[in-house]
C-alpha cells in the first residue's frame, strides 16, 4: 500500500465515477472506479479498483479465457 494524493474525480459516459490519484512512491497517475453506474456494462469497471490492467488487485486482468 502506497500513499497517494487525490487529483480529482470525473463521470465517465458509462455512469461510473473515477477518481484520479498520484502515486507517491512511484510518480505516477492511477485512476481508479470510485462508483460503479447503475448502467455499466463494463465488466472491468469494479468499484474501488484500478483502470489499468496491470494494478487489478483481483487478478483478473490478464486472464485470457478460450472456448473450445
Amino acid at each position: 500500500m502506497s500513499l497517494v494524493r487525490l487529483l480529482g474525480f470525473t463521470t465517465l459516459s458509462c455512469g461510473c465515477v473515477s477518481g484520479r490519484y498520484h502515486e507517491l512512491s512511484t510518480n505516477r497517475e492511477i485512476n481508479y472506479i470510485e462508483e460503479k453506474g447503475s448502467g455499466c456494462g463494463h465488466t472491468g469497471h469494479q468499484r474501488n479498483q484500478p483502470l489499468s490492467a496491470d494494478r487489478v488487485a483481483h487478478g483478473l486482468g490478464g486472464i485470457i479465457v478460450r472456448a473450445s
